[in-house]
């Protein structure tokens, strides 16, 4: 063996490591800087080179969390690797972008993004050789790749210094494993031996000389055992993990159908409104219309009956003219006879109609064109309001069969039932008997108002549920926070943490907010739906079988659990009964 060559096979595995590290470095520095190219063959050159690399996460597709394959640009500017977003987009029936959801119109044409591309291939070709590159100890000059490691030598070998290393007999026992990194962490550093075995008593890898020193009589088993068993326990982490990305995967793909979902019935809700607004505006240009020709014909009618009243006048003002001159002659006749004659006649005044009675229509005519412009602005009123609560009923049923989608499995808590209440066996039902139960005053039970939460609590997203409120004289229904008053006074306000609406006396609704406001319903809702968007801090209320909204509470700051809020009210002599019951959606 030359003098080089034993230098170097005494060199200890600190040396050799740092020796490899600098080589390594020296080699990945001169394959970068000839590699990185731009599309016009320009070295690219990054901030920082001198000091670091690009990472990982820089060069990763968000879809696959891998380092660029043939990437792709979409039209916003974020990149994929070009078989993820195509398999994303033939399968999907609209295109949008993975990362920021931007959507497009058609699907963009895109082509491989070439300097991205060569950043990332050199990326790879640079952790390849960080992983993978483990010079042979023993060559000098240039050195082979490494095959094996002796874990006996603290050595790693090339095929033709292995070949030496096994001809030796005394080497035949040696453990000889593939080619590793940091071969210092395979042997055993207080016996300088192979680490083979594993003790389960201290959970740590042991040489064979451990086992009859500090591990005497511990459980100690080959390493080759125990790593079959972690195998076989991280194959079913492995599948655990997995079917938690399909989940997530799948709950993705229901977020995406419910935006879209959602998209739609907004889009139906804008045309409907437009729809309705349109139909508003040309039933005013109707009436209008109408109005203008009305006092158009009034004004026509009163001209007309004015220009008959005029000529009659004239008539007679030509008669009375007339016997005006007869009258200025005779004054001064000498014909004493023929005056005489005639005087009789000459005292009655001629027929003519008495003026004085007939009044001027004028006003009266624009006193009725007032009173016609207020019963149609009444009838347009109310033509209004029928169309809208027209269209409003044909909304309603929309909006609740989309949030109907939202319904949950709702069933009553009996810990924070009040001691009066009677509970089902399903806990799906609650009324309030005359008796208490037995049961222990718990901090999470009601104890003054006969009041039970649900089982279920809610911190985000939507949910909904339905309520049989039939036969009841009284109830209270919606949702409560988690820190809501259980032991004292209850003020039902969502200051207090309560969002509900009531039932009181038989046909007296409200909704309990800040100010109780009373509701006006046409009908008596027999089961009641409840729908809160946690995230918009919105609470719902309306009547399933009517298919009418009864009220909202909106612009609310939910900041805790929300709990399905129900108090059937007191059992007032047999008349209320009649249970509170979860009905299925």
């Amino acid at each position: 063996m030359l003098l080089s060559e034993v230098q170097t096979f005494l060199l200890t595995p600190g040396r050799l490591k740092r020796r490899r590290k600098e080589d390594m470095n020296e080699s990945l520095s001169s394959q970068l800087r000839q590699g990185r190219r731009n599309s016009m063959g320009e070295p690219v050159q990054f901030a920082g080179e001198s000091s670091s690399f690009l990472t990982e996460e820089q060069l990763q597709c968000s879809i696959c969390l891998k380092v660029f394959t043939d990437p792709v640009t979409t039209p916003c500017g974020h990149s994929f690797c070009n078989s993820c977003l195509t398999q994303i987009w033939d399968t999907s029936q609209h295109y949008y972008c993975p990362y920021c959801k931007e959507k497009f119109t058609k699907r963009p044409k895109f082509k491989i993004n070439i300097t991205l591309r060569e950043v990332s291939d050199c990326f790879k070709k640079k952790t390849v050789s960080d992983k993978s590159q483990v010079l042979c100890d023993i060559c000098t000059g240039v050195k082979q790749e490494a095959l094996k490691s002796c874990l006996d030598c603290a050595v790693a070998f090339c095929p033709s210094h292995l070949d030496l290393h096994n001809n030796i007999m005394k080497n035949k026992k040696h453990k000889v494993i593939n080619e590793v990194r940091n071969l210092e962490k395979y042997i055993c550093q207080e016996h300088k031996k192979p680490l083979e075995m594993f003790c389960r008593d201290d959970q740590k890898c042991v040489c064979r000389a451990c086992t009859v020193t500090d591990h005497k009589n511990h459980n100690v088993i080959p390493l080759e055992e125990e790593s079959e068993e972690r195998k076989i326990r991280l194959g079913g982490k492995r599948t655990e993990l997995q079917q938690m990305i399909q989940e997530r995967l799948k709950k993705i793909q229901e977020i995406n159908h419910s935006v879209e979902l959602s998209k739609r019935n907004t889009d139906k809700e804008k045309s409907d409104s437009v729809e309705v607004f349109t139909a508003l505006i040309r039933s005013i240009e109707r009436s209008q219309a109408e109005l203008l020709k009305v006092m158009e014909e009034k004004q026509k009618a009163a001209e007309k009956q004015a220009e008959g009243r005029i000529k009659k006048l004239q008539k007679q003002i030509s008669v009375l003219t007339r016997r005006d001159t007869e009258l200025e002659q005779l004054s001064h006749t000498d014909d004493h006879l023929h005056l005489l004659q005639i005087y009789p006649s000459l005292g009655i005044a001629p027929h003519t109609k008495n003026w004085t009675e007939i009044r001027n229509n004028t006003e009266l005519s624009v006193h009725n064109v007032k009173t016609t412009l207020t019963q149609l602005q009444q009838t347009l009123n109310e033509k209004l309001s029928r169309m809208l609560n027209e269209k409003l009923k044909e909304m309603v049923p929309t909006e609740l069969k989309t949030i109907q989608q939202y319904a949950v499995d709702v069933t009553l808590d009996p810990d924070t039932a009040h001691p009066l209440l009677i509970l089902s066996d399903d806990e799906k039902q609650v009324t309030c008997g005359d008796t208490k139960q037995n049961r222990p005053d718990t901090p999470k039970r009601f104890y003054k108002y006969p009041i039970i939460l649900g089982n279920q609590g809610f911190s985000s997203g939507r949910f909904y549920y339905e309520v049989q409120v039939s036969r009841k004289t009284m109830w209270s229904l919606g949702v409560a926070r988690e820190s809501v008053n259980r032991k004292g006074e209850v003020t039902l306000t969502p200051q207090d943490g309560f969002w509900t609406v009531a039932l009181r006396e038989g046909n007296e609704y409200k909704a309990c907010d800040d100010n109780h406001i009373s509701l006006s319903l046409r009908e008596k809702p027999q089961k009641v739906g409840v729908f809160v968007n946690y995230d918009e801090g919105l609470v719902s209320f309306y009547d399933v079988e009517a298919r009418s909204h009864i009220y909202s509470f909106t612009g609310q700051s939910f900041t805790e659990k929300l709990y399905p809020y129900f108090c059937p009210s007191n059992n007032d002599g047999g008349k209320n009964s009649a249970p509170l019951i979860i009905s299925r959606v």
